[in-house]
C-alpha cells in the first residue's frame, strides 16, 4: 500500500511538471504547444537535444529551474520503481525463509493438504486450538492469503512426495487431505503412508465408493462432507435439542464447554487405578464421559467405577477449557 501511494504521488508530480513546463515555454517563447511539450520533455529528461528556438533570458532561467526539478523527479521515480519491484520480493524472500526454518523445526504437528472450502474449516479449527500445523496449497491466491494470516504454508502439489517432505512429514503427528478429487486424495494418502507409517491420516471422500479405497491406501479415517452435512441437517429437523447440545460442546454454542481426549502415559500415576479411587476425577469439574481402551476401537460410555485404567487408554472428558488443560497435566 505504501509503494502504491508513492507511485500515485510520482504520477501527479510528473504530470504537474510537464504541464508547468509546456505552459511556461508556450508563454515565454511564443511557440506551439507541441514544441513547448518537446522542450519540456528534453529538458526534464536531460537528453541534450537542441532547442527548437533560441531561448530568451527568462526562458534560460526557467529551463535551469526545470532541469533541477526534472532531476529530482527522475531520482524519486527511480527509487520508487526499484522499491516497488524489489522491496516486496525481498520481504517475501525473508518471510518464506523464516517460515521454512519454522517448518523444519516442527515436531508432532499436523499437515493440511488443500485450503479450499473444507480445508478452510479444518484450518480454522486448528487455529482455535493453537496447534502447530502446516498447509499445502497449489493456488497462489490462497497461498498469499494464508501467508497474510501468518500461517505456515507451502505452495505445491500435495501428491508430490518432495512437498510432503518439505512439510516435515517424517516428524508430523497427523495429516488431513481435503483435495477436490478422490484421485488426488488417494494419491496423497498413498504417498504420505509410504513416508510415515505411524502418521494419523484423515481423508476427504468425494464419492460413496471412495471410502474403502482410501482406507486400503492407508487412511485411518475417511470423511464425506456432503454425507455429514446431510445427516446434520436431518438431525436438526428431528432432534433439535440434541444438536443444540452438540453445538454447545463443539465451540459453536454460547457456553465454554469442550470435549477433549487425554491419553494415559505409561508414567502416569493413574495406571492400575480404578476410576472410583482416582481423586482428581472426584475433585475436578471435568466430567469423564467415556474411555477408549488401549489397542481397540471400543469406547465405553459412562465407564464403570471399577474400570482399571491402563497405559495408552484414552480418557474422554467434557468440561470447560481451563479445567481440561489442568486435567491433562494431572493425568500425566
Amino acid at each position: 500500500m505504501k509503494n502504491k501511494r508513492k507511485v500515485i504521488i510520482l504520477f501527479v508530480m510528473l504530470t504537474f511538471i510537464v504541464l508547468l513546463g509546456t505552459t511556461s515555454y508556450w508563454i515565454l517563447l511564443d511557440i506551439s504547444l507541441l514544441d513547448s511539450l518537446y522542450m519540456t520533455i528534453i529538458t526534464i529528461s536531460t537528453v541534450g537535444y537542441g532547442e527548437v528556438v533560441d531561448l530568451t533570458p527568462e526562458a534560460q532561467i526557467f529551463t535551469m529551474i526545470l532541469i533541477f526539478l526534472g532531476i529530482g523527479v527522475i531520482g524519486y521515480a527511480a527509487s520508487t520503481i526499484v522499491s516497488y519491484f524489489l522491496e516486496g520480493n525481498i520481504r517475501a524472500f525473508w518471510r518464506d525463509k523464516k517460515m521454512n526454518e519454522a517448518i523444519k523445526n516442527l515436531k508432532n504437528h499436523y499437515i493440511v493438504c488443500g485450503a479450499g472450502e473444507t480445508g478452510r474449516h479444518v484450518i480454522n479449527s486448528l487455529k482455535k486450538e493453537a496447534i502447530d500445523f502446516v498447509i499445502i496449497e497449489c493456488d497462489q491466491t490462497r497461498v498469499e492469503a494464508l501467508k497474510e494470516e501468518k500461517l505456515l504454508v507451502l505452495k505445491g502439489d500435495a501428491t508430490d512426495e518432495s512437498i510432503l517432505q518439505e512439510a516435515n512429514i517424517e516428524s508430523a503427528k497427523g495429516l488431513v487431505t481435503t483435495l477436490s478429487t478422490d484421485a488426488n486424495n488417494l494419491y496423497t494418502v498413498l504417498t504420505a503412508r509410504e513416508i510415515n507409517r505411524q502418521l494419523l491420516i484423515i481423508a476427504r471422500a468425494i464419492t460413496d465408493t471412495s471410502h474403502e479405497k482410501l482406507i486400503r491406501a492407508g487412511a485411518d479415517k475417511t470423511v464425506s462432507p456432503n454425507e455429514i452435512g446431510g445427516h446434520r441437517m436431518a438431525s436438526m429437523l428431528l432432534k433439535p435439542s440434541v444438536m443444540a447440545f452438540l453445538d454447545t460442546i463443539t465451540h459453536s454454542g454460547s457456553l465454554n464447554l469442550n470435549l477433549n481426549e487425554i491419553t494415559v502415559s505409561a508414567e502416569s500415576s493413574l495406571c492400575g487405578e480404578m476410576i472410583k479411587d482416582v481423586e482428581i476425577f472426584k475433585s475436578s469439574e471435568g466430567m469423564l464421559i467415556a474411555i477408549k481402551s488401549k489397542g481397540t476401537d471400543d469406547i465405553s460410555f459412562n465407564p464403570a467405577d471399577n474400570y482399571i485404567i491402563r497405559p495408552q487408554d484414552v480418557l474422554i472428558f467434557l468440561g470447560e477449557e481451563e479445567d481440561l488443560l489442568a486435567l491433562n497435566e494431572k493425568v500425566n
